[in-house]
């Protein structure tokens, strides 16, 4: 499976709007938050928000919402969101691929592949990554007081 630009910002952005409670959260300061180019983000954040992962708001208070609850979006939501399939074969679906010869168990493979990703990203919200970033910065904030950190 190939990470994208496009699918790891639309994950930062995400996380970021997640992280301030759901929003509301410009551009530009997803932007700066993350550090994503804020070139990029106007077409990610209309797929996500075509996806319904999110929603808008104009104006001088406005900006990017979640559109559901952080413990119903997954990272599987959002990358299809932004570019469809997430696992292809010389940008193929794994199921369509065909071989001949020795190499005939290979569409196996790609499919296993393929629902072995979709499950680890379908079954990881945004909910589990900021628990995960905040033991994580729990853990190191224990460690840097015990001073086994410098």
């Amino acid at each position: 499976m190939h990470i994208s630009a496009r699918h790891d910002y639309a994950v930062q952005a995400m996380l970021a709007i997640a992280a301030a409670g759901g929003g509301p959260v410009k551009t530009s300061d997803l932007a700066a938050l993350q550090g994503i180019p804020v070139s990029y983000l106007p077409s990610i954040l209309a797929d996500l928000r075509r996806a319904e992962l999110l929603s808008s708001r104009p104006g001088t208070d406005g900006g990017f919402s979640l559109a559901r609850r952080i413990e119903r979006i997954s990272v599987g939501d959002i990358m299809r969101a932004v570019s469809g399939a997430l696992a292809s074969v010389r940008g193929r679906p794994p199921h369509t691929i065909t071989y001949t010869g020795a190499a005939t168990a290979l569409p196996g493979l790609w499919q296993s592949v393929h629902a072995s990703t979709s499950d680890l990203l379908d079954s990881t919200t945004l909910l589990d990554l900021l628990r995960d970033d905040e033991t994580a910065r729990r853990s190191d904030h224990d460690a840097t007081a015990d001073g086994r950190h410098s």
